[in-house]
């Protein structure tokens, strides 16, 4: 296999010395056909045309010291050689015509010579794989190899560097776990979503989209992506959170965008906004689906332009903020019904994420009770505590049907904070556990009957079917099938039906599950649904 050297020409570096003298100065490019460990096949030399000359030199100087390599000079001109676009997209233009071989040949880029921003365009070229080299670094040396000076190669494949590669795991788990707020989460559909979270937040500066039942975490999450973002130096503002259903009407636009003095009755002072408060921060705007559409019309162009008008203003404000916003509504049936704008949910829907509730993660259930009787000692400042049988009873109820969650998070945090403000001494015992659960069945309403009525199977099966079926198994069908008429997705079917033996799974799939049963008789959850 052959090696190949890719290379600016150094105008100042490779200047150095003049007549015999040039032989005892270190000259980075020269100095790397003067390894005797390193056997160069070809150097690509790369050149303003205003350092014609000196490449010819070079190149002559090359042929010197190691006659068997190949030089080709390569005319490049930078027109300014300090700006960055410019630079890298010349370099760029170079890679993507280069015919590279590497199943034949060896690549070796150097990035000692050139300006500052060239080095460093070479070595994102080199990590994207533009170039598919070796980055070759060399410096100068003392005694017999002044002038052949020192050379290093360093191979950007990361996996090869176990420490490195560790290291960035690490980080990345910590990050995920900070969105966490440190729970151990054990719902793999929510911990999948909050990596992915994990590095948008950490990549991207595109506004997010977080939906999901009130009291399913919106708000937390939203704060912790801010802090997430804050301890990687990534954002410099402030974190202004917005509930946009206590802003509807007049007072919405001067709240969010501000107002002049005079602007209408009553502005006697001028008002910067929330916006203005965010620039260079992050703005959660909770129940974004709650805005008009005037607002929602500002807030597009806010978002796409920087800049926005405050009310009664005629110069525009700027405000480089990001943006995540939350809502329990379903905007894209509001597009439909006229009531959001469709080129707003196009722009903030780039990355969506949909927060499930309480009662869809019940395997979470657990870790969040330690979570929040942590935070109840915090607030308390003395232990708190379940006794054994307590506990116990206290997770069947909170895992079993019979517990809607219907506040999901919230009302957790509410029974935690009940139960541990009458326990004496902070250790909540079984009475304190019956008397909470006994408030929650009276908080939530009764469950609708899983039985639908009127169901006959020879609305669904033909009588030849119906005749080679059991009557128990009949009774089962009855039941699964008016289990799905009253779920609004197959999973959520899966989840009621298997209840129980989801609960001692380590990986759940109750949907598949659940399709399988209702294939047996050539069913389909649409077909169930679509009848009802």
């Amino acid at each position: 296999m052959k090696t190949v050297v890719i290379g600016l020409l150094g105008s100042v570096m490779d200047k150095r010395g003049k007549g015999v003298k040039r032989w005892e100065t270190w000259r980075p490019t020269v100095g790397i056909f003067m390894q005797e460990d390193l056997l160069v096949d070809r150097m690509e030399l790369i050149h303003d045309q205003r350092d014609t000359r000196l490449a010819n030199n070079v190149g002559a100087d090359i042929a010197t010291v190691s006659p068997d390599t190949e030089v080709r000079l390569t005319e490049l001109n930078f027109t300014d050689a300090w700006d960055f676009e410019h630079v890298y997209s010349t370099l760029l233009d170079f890679a993507e015509s280069y015919p590279f071989r590497p199943d034949e040949e060896r690549y070796l880029l150097h990035i000692t010579t050139g300006s500052h921003v060239a080095q460093i365009c070479w070595f994102l070229l080199c990590e994207a794989n533009y170039i598919p080299a070796e980055i070759l670094q060399t410096s100068p040396a003392r005694g017999e190899q002044r002038a052949a000076g020192r050379c290093q190669t360093i191979d950007l494949d990361l996996s090869k560097y176990d420490v490195i590669s560790s290291r960035f795991r690490n980080q990345h788990l910590e990050g995920t776990a900070f969105l966490k707020s440190g729970i151990a989460t054990r719902n793999p559909t929510f911990n999948a979503m909050i990596q992915q979270i994990e590095k948008v937040a950490i990549r991207s500066t595109a506004p997010l989209l977080i939906t999901g039942p009130t009291g399913a975490g919106k708000s937390q999450l939203a704060r912790r992506i801010f802090e997430l973002k804050q301890k990687r130096s990534l954002i410099r503002g402030d974190f202004v959170a917005v509930n946009c259903a206590t802003i509807r009407g007049d007072g919405a636009m001067s709240a969010l965008f501000g107002h002049t003095r005079g602007a209408f009755t009553g502005a006697q002072q001028a008002r910067r906004g929330l916006l203005a408060k965010a620039d260079k921060g992050l703005l959660f705007l909770d129940e974004v689906g709650e805005l008009g559409l005037d607002e929602q019309a500002m807030l597009l162009h806010a978002i796409e332009e920087k800049r926005y008008y405050p009310v009664g203003s005629d110069t525009p404000c700027e405000s480089d903020f990001q943006l995540i916003a939350g809502t329990n509504r379903d905007l894209h049936a509001q597009v439909a019904q006229g009531t959001f704008r469709e080129d707003l949910l196009a722009r903030i829907n780039l990355w969506s994420y949909q927060l499930p509730g309480l009662k869809d993660r019940r395997e979470d259930i657990e870790p969040n009770l330690d979570y929040e009787l942590q935070k109840a000692e915090t607030q308390m400042g003395h232990k708190v505590s379940f006794n054994k049988a307590a506990r116990t009873r206290f997770l069947a109820f909170a895992l079993s049907p019979a517990a809607s969650w219907r506040g999901n998070f919230r009302d957790l945090n509410a029974a935690v904070q009940r139960m541990t403000t009458l326990a004496d001494g902070g250790r909540i015992n079984e009475q304190h556990v019956i008397d909470e659960i006994d408030r929650l069945n009276r908080q939530w309403p009764r469950p609708a009957t899983n039985q639908a009525p009127n169901i006959e199977l020879s609305d669904y099966l033909s009588a030849a079917t119906l005749a080679e079926i059991d009557q128990l198994d009949q009774w089962q069908l009855l039941k699964i099938i008016a289990v799905c008429r009253q779920s609004r997705s197959l999973s959520e079917a899966g989840r009621t039906l298997f209840d129980r033996s989801r609960t001692r799974k380590r990986s759940n799939n109750d949907s598949h599950r659940l399709r399988q049963i209702l294939a047996k008789y050539a069913l389909s959850f649409e077909d169930l649904v679509d009848r009802k």
